[in-house]
């Protein structure tokens, strides 16, 4: 995993072959093939462990925000997550893209899966919490809003802008989605 993360880091995902990665790790191609089937798998593989982080870190900084009025808590939780997509552009693209795209059977798919369920329990607590929003419209809504995630971290539109300026897109669009009585001034 190291060794894959290192050459992720430095090539991207289009720029490694397995074999790089085997030789990387002093291991032959047919180990490594025993830890995930694919190149893709093994960038689902190390890119779970930072989403998992951002994660973390997000839950933190929202329950440091419970104060402040939507979305900023939710704001607040995302940032990690942001940052961590937007990393490395082409990993953070490859890896949603793989998630969403991929067999969700795979061991991988399913722990980055299910990292993407705790984002979006994390987003429907927030949205819950002091709030009159019900149960069922809040995971609707946070549904909504890591789709909003998705598309405003890979859109190829995005690619130049900083990380603060598509939180602040972002933002907004999680402004216009909440009802008109939860909004933030």
């Amino acid at each position: 995993m190291a060794a894959a993360g290192e050459l992720f880091a430095e090539h991207g995902v289009s720029g490694v072959t397995t074999q790089q990665i085997a030789d990387r790790a002093d291991v032959a191609i047919g180990t490594l093939f025993l830890y995930a089937s694919t190149k893709a798998e093994l960038l689902i593989m190390v890119q779970n462990e930072k989403f998992a982080d951002a994660i973390d870190r997000g839950l933190t900084a929202a329950n440091a925000a419970m104060g402040q009025a939507l979305p900023e808590p939710v704001v607040a939780l995302i940032r990690p997550v942001v940052a961590c997509i937007r990393e490395h552009a082409e990993n953070g693209r490859t890896y949603l893209h793989e998630l969403v795209f991929g067999d969700p059977a795979e061991p991988y798919r399913r722990a980055g899966l299910a990292l993407s369920a705790r984002l979006e329990d994390g987003i429907t607590g927030l949205l819950t919490g002091g709030e009159s929003i019900d149960a069922a419209d809040a995971a609707t809504l946070a549904r909504v809003i890591t789709a909003i995630i998705h598309i405003s971290t890979t859109a190829t539109v995005y690619l130049h802008s900083s990380d603060e300026a598509v939180l602040a897109d972002i933002r907004d669009q999680i402004r216009a989605t909440l009802p008109p009585l939860r909004r933030a001034a």
